[in-house]
């Protein structure tokens, strides 16, 4: 990469991320109400006398939400810069700590997720381009189509009934069993992918088709190119041909798409999360802004967003290498 090219990648990384500092920042406070008005109530919404008006200013004054929005908002910045996130107020601890502590849960079911659904998507793939015309493409692919339509948070409900209402096999909630006292490591593993199998498989399940589909019918094109009809006349088997030769080059677009799969999965990560009382990132969000607490809704969003523009800055250096013709 020339430095001309790295120049411009900086500039548009730092572009993002004021633009979505400004965002963490004013959009939890266009929500109506604020963090000690919420808490000041019960389920139904109807307000409860817990907190005096003078004790509400003091807190109000206490967290520095009675200045100017824009002085809020510089006072935000310069924090930003010295990497402090402020205080939750709902949690009484450091929004870093409390990031800390849920984002590795979010970060194991995500990572699985995305091996797993790029792995089958890869291998469905390969299976109805290589069929293709044929009554298995055409079922599978219907299929498939069809089952993306279903909203993850649904399927995150149906496969609850199922696999922990009806069966009784996995475990309703939670990523590790209360109080448990483990033999050893392995069995801590055990216990803790038995609770993360059904956020993991509903993800995977609900960015499966994509990953399918792309590599189906980027594998149909490639398939009529030159050098194909050249490993043919090279005497080649064609499960050789499709695997070495097909697949490796029709799988640069795969690539490019898992960096965007990871952002599409940290936002459904919220709604499966919640679906199965998972304790990562997502479900401590949900709970952040239930309780307006704008500091750690500030801290998760840009965690967010910064983890997801460094995948795709990964994903970007990645696919360079993998495809020498693109050029710097």
């Amino acid at each position: 990469m020339n430095e001309k090219t790295r120049n411009t990648l900086i500039i548009r990384f730092v572009i993002t991320l004021l633009v979505i500092l400004a965002i963490n920042f004013f959009l939890p406070r266009m929500m109506p109400g604020d963090p000690f008005s919420t808490t000041s109530s019960d389920v139904q919404g109807e307000d409860i006398v817990t907190m005096t008006e003078e004790q509400r200013q003091y807190f109000i004054s206490y967290y520095g939400m009675d200045l100017p929005l824009h002085e809020q908002f510089f006072r935000y910045l310069a924090n930003m810069a010295h990497g402090d996130f402020g205080q939750s107020i709902y949690y009484k601890i450091p929004v870093t700590s409390v990031i800390l502590i849920h984002l590795p849960w979010t970060i194991l079911i995500i990572f699985c997720a995305t091996a797993l659904s790029t792995a089958v998507g890869i291998i469905l793939g390969l299976i109805s381009a290589r069929n293709r015309k044929k009554r298995s493409d055409r079922v599978m692919m219907t299929g498939l189509i069809a089952f993306s339509e279903i909203p993850s948070f649904l399927l995150g409900i149906i496969l609850l009934l199922i696999f922990c209402v009806w069966l009784k096999l996995l475990p309703l909630a939670g990523a590790v069993t209360p109080f448990a006292h483990y033999a050893g490591v392995v069995d801590q593993a055990l216990d803790i992918a038995h609770h993360a199998f059904l956020p993991v498989l509903t993800l995977a399940l609900a960015q499966l088709t994509g990953v399918y589909l792309l590599t189906r019918n980027t594998l149909i094109t490639v398939s009529s190119k030159d050098y194909i009809r050249t490993a043919y006349a090279k005497g080649l088997g064609e499960r050789i041909v499709w695997t070495r030769h097909a697949l490796r080059n029709a799988l640069l677009p795969v690539v490019t798409r898992t960096g965007f799969m990871i952002g599409l999965m940290m936002g459904g990560a919220v709604l499966v999360e919640t679906v199965f009382s998972y304790p990562g990132i997502g479900l401590t969000l949900r709970s952040a802004v239930v309780n307006r607490d704008y500091a750690l809704i500030q801290g998760i969003l840009l965690v967010t967003a910064v983890s997801i523009l460094l995948c795709n800055l990964l994903v970007d250096q990645v696919y360079r290498k993998l495809d020498p013709r693109v050029s710097d």
